[in-house]
């Protein structure tokens, strides 16, 4: 048996098959954890969330920022829905859209495996918060997703504002939760996001800090296994191991053996992307 983190798959289909190839995936004994964003941009979305959801039984997977867009989406009137990308629109008028859906909006934001000592999530954790905290947080939102009032909270997620505190109420707190766990990567000292950094670290303005190294953060009972910053690339140090190594962008597709005593990594050549007009 075997437990393996993958980082984000963003519609790479063909990436996605030679790394379950490269590690030996056997669905009878092993486990998967996709770290989010099992969608968008790769040109093979639909193909690549029934392949996760055929594999149901023996995976978990997170939200990313890109899933809970298609989700969001999905609500909209199907004049809109057409307006997006030819990924997008794979899996929006595809004939099985409704189950790869449902099964997508009950996925987590966090997931947390104590007798493992790993938790996942796709981007970023507030610096004041605990693996508790984290997961309370959490839990409220999953529990609107898989509720009547999911599509109230998809309308309502999208935007900057406000920055995170624990006297936030209704869609704002729920907006700020979200975007934590979907969208960051910078964080100045009290957890407000850098939403327009993206770079590698040593790029970012002065006075921001890469998520999981912001001064005072708070101490974290568990391992943390993540995805999202694909300009980070593979990075493993303070109890953080990021694997989002740009599939999708051309780079590679990386998965991290979480119940090995030692440090394993298996990574596969990502989607083929042409080089840029000269």
């Amino acid at each position: 048996m075997a437990i393996w983190a993958i980082g984000d798959l963003q519609g790479c289909y063909d990436p996605t098959q030679r790394l379950l190839e490269a590690i030996r995936f056997d669905p009878a004994v092993d486990r998967l954890w996709f770290c989010g964003d099992l969608v968008n941009r790769g040109g093979q979305s639909v193909e690549t969330l029934r392949l996760v959801h055929s594999l149901r039984d023996n995976v978990v997977s997170v939200l990313g920022n890109h899933d809970l867009s298609l989700l969001a989406i999905a609500e909209r009137r199907e004049e809109d829905q057409r307006k997006v990308n030819a990924d997008l629109r794979g899996v929006l008028f595809a004939h099985d859209r409704d189950v790869l859906l449902d099964w997508l909006r009950g996925c987590p934001l966090l997931h947390v495996d104590r007798a493992l000592g790993w938790m996942m999530l796709h981007a970023g954790l507030a610096p004041q918060w605990t693996t508790q905290l984290a997961e309370q947080h959490a839990a409220e939102v999953e529990r609107k997703l898989r509720g009547n009032g999911y599509r109230k909270l998809l309308k309502n997620m999208y935007g900057d504002r406000p920055a995170w505190s624990p006297r936030l109420t209704g869609p704002d707190r729920d907006r700020a939760i979200i975007n934590l766990f979907t969208r960051m990567r910078y964080c100045a000292p009290r957890g407000r996001i850098a939403f327009e950094e993206k770079g590698a670290p040593g790029t970012q303005q002065a006075g921001l800090y890469p998520w999981f190294e912001v001064p005072g953060r708070a101490e974290r009972d568990l391992k943390i296994v993540c995805g999202h910053w694909s300009t980070l690339g593979l990075f493993i140090g303070l109890g953080v191991h990021a694997l989002d190594t740009g599939a999708v962008w051309g780079g590679k597709l990386t998965a991290l053996q979480l119940d090995a005593e030692t440090l394993r990594i298996v990574q596969v050549p990502g989607r083929d992307v042409p080089p840029p007009a000269k």
